[in-house]
């Protein structure tokens, strides 16, 4: 009976314990998640914040300067914001992982004490879990040591982050040339739809096999955009209202994008055209490949073979890699494909990079190309490699040696020689600029020889004797001296020392290199200046630009070259003289033509809209045949005799 009523006593006693097991710690532990419930939704909340901000900043209209700079800060704000709520949620996820394991721990040691205390009497067949019992309790104490350690590293990390820029999203990829995964790039873009009402809405983009795909959701099957990033092309819209826009162009359609910031743009641009040329690269040993012949005929294969045929041109300027397939148009210089991701990312400011095989090349600029090279430009920009004892990078050498190699060469001028300098240059006669081309950039040419204008030949003859030391110069003045001469080199020296392009000669009627350029009729010179930056509607003292002289001179191929790079057909001069003016009084029918199918194509352009083309083939076809000739044949635009007289 005693034992019948301990028994009873026991059993209640185990019961109300069972009952305490199965009820109050659940009930704790669901009262404690209410912390974690509360950040989740803050969490939530500071994404959908984000996303908002995001939407306003791309929508803030590129000319309302306010909306912009709002819209900026709400970003930043929200960006921010969001990457703290994410922070904590973390941290809180991982309080709440580490609870459950030491309680759960915690819980069975507990049910084991109240075990050995309740069976008091069966104490020696508990005896045997001692030891277990032991080693238990030394791995809670541990996971306890443990999830301190790493909550206080977390909140170090947190407290880390906290400190950083955050001005700029760093959530996309970079390119990888060899993706593990296939994925080259990836990230959220803004994409139009072709609806009537063009929406923009934001997917996931991802460049993969050779191809630009992306998704609304993450599970869902890819969209494709471009079947074959082989046949496409990408390009800026500076023009578009919305910020940041580019546009991918395949032979069916395009697509425009919208990135979120100026960088992103780059990067993706930049990431589809090295896609382009990886795609090019892969299939380089097919030579009978009906897609690459087609890339590979007409004027590309022109400007690659041309270009490349200068001596020194056809290994990479900056590594060494022969066969490069890439340059940059306003150095002069071919480059690798490595090397012109580099160049890129320099900004184009430094260095303006299009590809030799997969870009349209206007003849002028292929002409341009030819006057300078990777020799002539390696001897300004690698003048003291040889005196500091500096090892130049080559082709197996990692990207980031090629990358300090270009960055110290092209931004910050560590190898060229300092100015003053005395006796360096050597002083050249006006009428030989263009000969002495040969034998200052190398010895050996492969081109044909250049014949000299009319009007050099006149200055030959009339200063045989006279002598422009161009050591001495201010880099400004030399620049404005050079371009007279045509002499490129001497340009690019100066310029690569610091001249100014739109420098203003006051004692000579404060013309400027261009304007030196276009009364000396060099198409190349011309083209140099404005892919360094050179404005082309600077004018003199007399109110004349490069488009006024070039029309006064009868240079048709420069007219066509300042039309095409937005120079003012209206502008007048201090005689309220306009271009078109001084062609009709000169009876230049091919400058009048140039003029006055610009000043249509511009008015039926304003007349379509935002939504017009971009402008009549009509423009395009005459302009594109008139750049032929200005390079291929000038004999051809001579309208002018040689003693065409100032007005």
């Amino acid at each position: 009976e005693k034992f019948s009523k301990k028994l009873g006593a026991i059993t209640e006693a185990q019961e109300v314990s069972r009952n305490s097991f199965i009820f109050y710690p659940p009930a704790a532990s669901f009262a404690g998640l209410q912390t974690s419930t509360d950040v989740r939704k803050e969490f939530e909340r500071s994404g959908e914040s984000l996303e908002a901000a995001l939407s306003r900043n791309a929508q803030a209209p590129r000319n309302k300067a306010h909306e912009v700079d709002e819209a900026s800060a709400a970003l930043l704000n929200s960006r921010r914001a969001f990457r703290s709520q994410a922070l904590d949620y973390v941290l809180e996820i991982k309080v709440v992982e580490s609870k459950k394991k030491t309680e759960i721990i915690l819980a069975m040691l507990s049910l084991m004490e109240a075990q050995a205390q309740f069976f008091h009497k069966g104490h020696e067949s508990l005896k045997e879990l001692e030891s277990y019992r032991k080693s238990l309790n030394e791995e809670q104490t541990q996971l306890v040591l443990d999830a301190a350690r790493e909550k206080r590293d977390t909140e170090q990390r947190h407290s880390a982050v906290k400190k950083k820029d955050v001005s700029y999203d760093d959530s996309l990829m970079g390119y990888c040339t060899e993706p593990a995964n296939g994925i080259a790039m990836e990230g959220y873009l803004y994409k139009r739809a072709s609806n009537a009402f063009k929406t923009w809405n934001r997917r996931w983009f991802s460049i993969q096999k050779n191809q630009l795909v992306y998704q609304k959701k993450f599970k869902e099957q890819p969209t494709v955009v471009v079947e074959d990033l082989r046949l496409c092309t990408v390009k800026p819209c500076p023009d578009h209202e919305r910020r940041f826009c580019f546009e991918v162009v395949s032979p069916s359609k395009s697509c425009l994008l919208q990135a979120d910031s100026d960088r992103l743009q780059q990067d993706w641009i930049s990431a589809v055209q090295l896609s382009i040329a990886s795609a090019f690269q892969d299939r380089r040993e097919d030579s009978h490949s009906p897609v690459s012949f087609y890339f590979m005929s007409g004027s590309l294969w022109c400007a690659l073979e041309e270009v490349q045929g200068i001596p020194g041109n056809g290994f990479c300027c900056d590594c060494g890699e022969s066969g490069p397939d890439w340059a940059s148009i306003n150095l002069g210089i071919t480059l690798c494909i490595t090397c012109s991701g580099i160049h890129r990312s320099l900004g184009v400011h430094f260095s303006k990079v299009r590809s030799l095989t997969l870009d349209s090349w206007e003849p002028e600029l292929i002409k341009l190309m030819c006057e300078l090279g990777n020799t002539a430009i390696n001897r300004i920009y690698e003048a003291r490699i040889d005196e500091m004892t500096i090892k130049k990078p080559h082709p197996s050498s990692p990207r980031q040696d090629k990358e300090s190699w270009i960055r110290s060469k092209y931004v910050e001028k560590k190898f060229i020689q300092k100015l003053p300098e005395t006796g360096r240059a050597v002083p050249l006669r006006r009428s030989s600029a263009r000969r002495n081309r040969s034998s200052t950039q190398h010895p050996v040419t492969m081109r044909p020889p250049i014949k000299p204008k009319p009007n050099r030949m006149l200055e030959a003859a009339e200063h045989s004797d006279e002598e422009d030391d161009l050591s001495s110069l201010h880099p400004g003045a030399l620049l404005y001296r050079s371009a007279a001469l045509q002499h490129f080199p001497v340009m690019a020296d100066a310029i690569a020392h610091g001249a100014d392009v739109n420098w203003v000669n006051a004692a000579e009627a404060s013309s400027t290199p261009l304007i030196q350029a276009a009364t000396a009729n060099s198409l190349a010179a011309c083209e140099f200046l404005l892919q360094n930056g050179a404005n082309v509607n600077q004018v003199d003292v007399n109110g004349r630009g490069p488009l006024h002289h070039a029309t006064i001179l009868g240079h048709t191929g420069l007219v066509c070259l300042f039309l095409k790079r937005g120079a003012d057909y209206n502008a007048k001069d201090k005689t309220q003289k306009d271009p078109i003016s001084i062609a009709v009084e000169s009876a230049n029918a091919d400058i009048v033509t140039l003029l006055r199918i610009a000043k249509m194509n511009k008015e039926m352009r304003e007349m379509d809209g935002a939504f017009g083309q971009s402008g009549d083939d009509t423009y395009h076809d005459i302009f594109r045949d008139f750049s032929h000739m200005a390079s291929n044949n000038p004999e051809k635009l001579k309208r002018r005799s040689a003693d065409i007289k100032t007005p």
